[in-house]
């Protein structure tokens, strides 16, 4: 990556994430990811489901269900910068707000600042009243290798 790089296109990025949205981990995890605008990436869980649920033994969404939905989109920010570049994330701290009820569930990250290798993120988990229910930052890896589709992590 270069110093300066040039930013993907919104087409690039949409075609990324409508890959990546036909993954088995997505798939698994009921949510969907998309680049609004290029400049975020937002992860949602458009219809809360009982496997979703078990936080405190409430109606709560479990804080694994929430790491899960940090984790994918704090590592999915580096597609801001090159969705081909493959990416792993290295470090996430989270911390929890108030109890994530509702039926629906927003993750969003943002890129904090990046160098060649690796890159700064910081991401919230908002209920369906829009109120941030948890933080996180995270340090993402950014490869030189490309996907092995040479497009998205959802292509075998």
């Amino acid at each position: 990556m270069s110093d300066t790089p040039s930013r993907p296109t919104q087409e690039q990025l949409d075609r990324y994430a409508e890959l990546f949205n036909k993954s088995q981990t997505l798939s698994f995890l009921g949510c969907r990811v998309s680049f609004p605008e290029g400049r975020k990436v937002v992860v949602s869980i458009p219809e809360v489901g009982p496997q979703h649920l078990g936080g405190l033994g409430t109606s709560a969404i479990n804080g694994g269900i929430i790491a899960a939905l940090f984790d994918l989109v704090i590592g999915c920010t580096p597609a801001l910068l090159d969705p081909t570049r493959r990416c792993a994330t290295l470090q996430l701290s989270m911390s929890f707000q108030r109890p994530l009820t509702g039926k629906t569930v927003r993750a969003e990250a943002e890129i904090d600042s990046y160098g060649k290798n690796t890159l700064f993120a910081s991401a919230r988990v908002l209920d369906g009243e829009n109120q941030v229910c948890a933080r996180a930052q995270g340090v993402v890896r950014i490869s030189t290798l490309p996907w092995a589709s040479g497009e998205s992590p959802a292509v075998n």
